[in-house]
């Protein structure tokens, strides 16, 4: 049974048999998370949902990351901060599911262990089983849903249920009646993106919520599906016509963790754009380019990238995340990409839609192939073509943040500062990053997290 298999996982999951390694790198995803989550709080969509869950009331277990001192259900607090760390496309990203997993995995476990006062290595461990499920679920069936399905809202569900379901404590017999009963609320659908509507945030908030509410059911005696992956009308087959069991389980106890190889953003829009972002910034960089040099620009991506962000003339912030051409455009003028390129008094200038109208994207062969062999590269040609005859071309396999070309703890931090000591101050912001940055010391997560709010 491939999903008693996973649970059986969950509930094996030990702090104490945890790499340093791995606790470094998931101490680091917690830290990226709340540093999207923070600043992403103040946007419209999640402005809209927080007011509603909290008109709503309930008692006071979790707190909404906002910049207030809000509180609200555990299950609230998940949904109000897992739609917020989606905002901004900010997030990190596990390459070969395609699932921004801290966004559905870390909520549940914020929620859950300041509602039931858990510790930090109670956390850290739950995040890693969260990541695990959650990757797997996805790979099993990647490529073939995310035409189709937002994996993070669909095999993001079974993420956040496992991380929800170790943080609480359930044993595998319980956890696996809470992974039935998260894969049976598994959604998230592309559509939104034609309008650039605000759904995507929505599929991570929801992801979220189904695992805290999973778990609790479980807990108190709530029974799912217990064969909701592999089942003949289970999760995987729901997805698509042939999907890959064998990724749900292959290697599973080999102590090599998914949140091990997870790759974080430099740039604050979709993923599938960084590998072209990077290679336009380092051609900038080492040419001296700037935006008057350039003829045209041509983009060499695989098919989902060309599904995703091929999007030549995107009308509102959110749609400029989902366009390649915007992106590298932006990336040529100004250097970097981060969360003020994307206001609406930037995301019309001049300069910047005259280098848009000279881009072409195109699917080609050879970067498919590159994606083909290895799923965790999200790779893309740059072909610059000057005005006085240059023929700039870099292709990236691997951009700033992929495993390969990580991310420092150190650039990690600036991130986090950058984005939350605007919401919460310098001097709270500071605390927030220690108290993660020190997570396994925590005996009490309420108790250290008021401390840092206070």
């Amino acid at each position: 049974m491939t999903t008693k298999a996973l649970a059986d996982f969950v509930a094996s999951v030990q702090y104490d048999k945890l790499s340093p390694e791995t606790v470094r790198i998931t101490k680091q995803c917690i830290l990226d998370w709340l540093g999207v989550c923070i600043r992403g709080s103040q946007e419209k969509p999640i402005q809209i949902i927080r007011k509603l869950l909290l008109d709503g009331g309930g008692k006071a277990q979790s707190t909404v990351l906002a910049g207030q001192t809000e509180q609200t259900t555990a299950l609230n607090a998940a949904f109000c901060n897992g739609s917020a760390s989606h905002s901004l496309d900010f997030d990190d990203l596990h390459n070969p599911s395609i699932i921004h997993l801290a966004t559905v995995v870390v909520p549940p476990v914020f929620a859950i262990a300041e509602a039931e006062h858990k510790s930090g290595k109670d956390m850290l461990a739950a995040v890693v089983a969260g990541y695990e499920v959650g990757g797997r679920v996805g790979e099993s069936v990647i490529p073939e849903s995310y035409f189709f399905w937002h994996t993070t809202g669909t095999a993001g569900t079974l993420g956040a249920a496992a991380s929800a379901a170790k943080v609480l404590g359930l044993d595998a017999a319980a956890t696996l009646q809470c992974l039935g009963s998260a894969g049976t609320q598994a959604a998230g659908l592309w559509e939104f993106l034609k309008e650039g509507a605000m759904s995507k945030t929505l599929h991570a908030g929801k992801s979220s919520y189904a695992g805290v509410l999973s778990a609790y059911l479980a807990r108190a005696g709530f029974t799912g599906a217990t064969k909701i992956l592999e089942g003949e009308k289970g999760f995987c087959r729901a997805m698509v016509t042939e999907p890959h069991l064998e990724k749900l389980t292959d290697g599973l106890n080999d102590g090599i963790y998914k949140i091990d190889n997870n790759s974080f953003k430099p740039y604050a829009c979709c993923k599938h754009s960084h590998a072209a972002l990077y290679a336009m910034q380092v051609l900038r960089t080492e040419h001296g380019l700037k935006p008057d040099d350039v003829e045209a620009i041509e983009i060499l991506v695989n098919e989902i990238t060309d599904f995703l962000i091929n999007n030549p003339q995107p009308e509102n912030p959110y749609g400029c995340k989902f366009s390649i051409q915007y992106c590298v455009a932006g990336m040529l003028k100004y250097g970097d990409m981060g969360v003020d390129r994307f206001l609406t008094e930037v995301i019309g200038d001049a300069e910047v839609r005259s280098l848009m109208a000279k881009t072409k994207v195109m699917r080609d062969a050879a970067i498919e192939a590159v994606h083909a062999a290895d799923a965790a590269k999200l790779a893309s040609k740059l072909i610059v073509r000057c005005k006085d005859g240059r023929v700039l071309e870099l292709q990236v396999d691997f951009p700033k943040g992929d495993p390969p070309n990580p991310m420092s703890w150190d650039e990690s931090v600036a991130k986090f500062m950058s984005l939350a000591a605007p919401v919460y101050g310098e001097e709270k912001t500071a605390k927030l990053c220690g108290l993660i940055d020190n997570l396994e010391a925590s005996a009490d997560f309420a108790a250290d997290l008021a401390e840092c709010l206070a």
